[in-house]
């Protein structure tokens, strides 16, 4: 737990981190757009142009409603072989403290599933995160994946 956060604002933002998982391993696409604020931002970005300051993402999601129209796109337009996903998500770290903002980062691994083939690990990296205070609750203001390898499967259908 890093220094200057409340034992229990810490407790709170592991809860979000648990309950983003475990809604996304759910499938629950409308509930996944929840976890954000209306402005927000969700980006999934490979490390090399993360660390070189490039802009180009696998993903890029600038508000809610895009998130929507994703949720959306996963549940009625998109064909793809059906698939589970498993989240392992470490203990965020918690980089900075404001008074209704935090800044933290976490390591994840994502394991998916096909029907009638072996588990693999499909992607592994860290989140890094601006979680704010809203009436309903902590919530992603960003949340930006970067993950490790430069290699990635030919389409990422489902949220990291």
């Amino acid at each position: 737990m890093s220094a200057g956060i409340e034992f229990s604002d810490y407790l709170a933002l592991t809860q979000l981190y648990a309950r983003y998982s475990s809604t996304v391993d759910a499938g629950d696409w409308d509930g996944w757009c929840e976890f954000f604020t209306d402005d927000c931002v969700y980006r999934l970005v490979p490390r090399e142009n993360h660390e070189r300051g490039l802009p180009l993402a696998t993903l890029s999601f600038e508000s809610k409603g895009m998130l929507q129209d994703r949720a959306y796109a996963i549940r009625e337009t998109l064909f793809h072989d059906p698939y589970y996903q498993r989240h392992v998500v470490g203990a965020p770290r918690v980089l900075a403290v404001h008074r209704d903002r935090f800044e933290s980062e976490a390591n994840y691994a994502v394991f998916r599933t096909k029907l009638s083939e072996l588990t693999t690990v499909f992607n592994v990296g860290r989140y890094l995160d601006i979680v704010v205070r809203t009436a309903q609750g902590l919530k992603f203001a960003s949340r930006v994946c970067v993950y490790d390898s430069e290699m990635i499967p030919n389409s990422i259908i489902y949220p990291i």
